[in-house]
């Protein structure tokens, strides 16, 4: 995704679209059981929380255009480690801690990051 997204109306957009995709898959699996839902809900938060945090620390940071483009990619990249890192962390938590069950926590987070790829193109237009 590219940089423009982060700003504003569209970034808020595409954290709803994200939110509301893995409280409907939450939703969905508990016609199954609740420790089906309980495990959707807790893939599609390891999947948006990172999402928030990585949001957050690009907006947190002011670059004035003048400033050398260096230190907006290392702090892209930073950025994109720090939610890679944090996504792996709530899963280890996720599948440790909660015992959730495997099948609806890949499927949601899954859910959750290929909305991520989609909704900018259908906010877009």
């Amino acid at each position: 995704m590219s940089v423009s997204l982060y700003s504003g109306k569209v970034a808020l957009k595409l954290l709803f679209l994200q939110f509301m995709t893995f409280v409907i898959l939450s939703a969905g699996f508990y016609f199954k059981s609740t420790d089906w839902s309980f495990s959707a809900f807790l893939g599609g938060i390891a999947c948006w929380l990172p999402n928030i945090a990585f949001l957050l620390l690009l907006r947190l940071q002011k670059v004035d255009e003048n400033e050398a483009s260096v230190r907006i990619n290392w702090l892209f990249a930073f950025s994109e480690g720090l939610k890679v890192i944090l996504s792996i962390a709530l899963l280890i938590v996720a599948l440790g801690v909660f015992k959730a069950a495997f099948a609806p926590l890949v499927m949601t987070y899954l859910a959750v990051l290929v909305m991520q790829v989609v909704a900018p193109a259908v906010i877009n237009g």
